[in-house]
């Protein structure tokens, strides 16, 4: 139970104690007859009653308020927590297509580079391979 249920349900009790008690002590000092003191006892105690009844359907009324409205404020939580965690989703799912977009062009790039570089050193070893060959057929003539 939270701290203002018990206020509440604490309040609720000292005053219908003390409607009772006041209630009682001022028709037991009046001065009537016994049928007369009876009588508007018996009419306090309805009135009471009444007034409890009262008291109870508006706290009852104001429970079901409040119930309804943390159900709303939790159902738009609960909806605004989905959205932030689709679109947080949906980010991490751009982040990783650009990063794999780049990395493939990175790999790309790095392939074509090598095989460059490699058929370079290719046609440099055929030009030493030629260049020897041309200097031993020099030598041999």
């Amino acid at each position: 139970m939270s701290k203002d249920s018990n206020i509440s349900k604490g309040l609720l009790i000292g005053f219908l104690s003390g409607t009772v008690i006041g209630a009682a002590v001022a028709l037991l000092y009046a001065p009537k007859a016994g049928k007369e003191l009876r009588k508007d006892i018996k009419d306090k105690a309805e009135e009471i009653y009444t007034d409890a009844e009262e008291y109870l359907e508006k706290a009852k009324e104001k429970a079901k308020e409040v119930y309804n409205d943390g159900k709303k404020k939790s159902e738009n939580l609960i909806h605004d927590a989905k959205v932030q965690a689709d679109k947080i989703i949906k980010d991490a799912e751009k982040v990783l297509t650009d990063a794999k977009q780049k990395g493939s062009e990175s790999v790309s790039k790095a392939t074509s580079s090598i095989k460059d570089e490699a058929s370079r050193i290719k046609d440099a070893a055929k030009a030493g391979v030629e260049a020897y060959k041309e200097s031993k057929n020099s030598e041999v003539k």
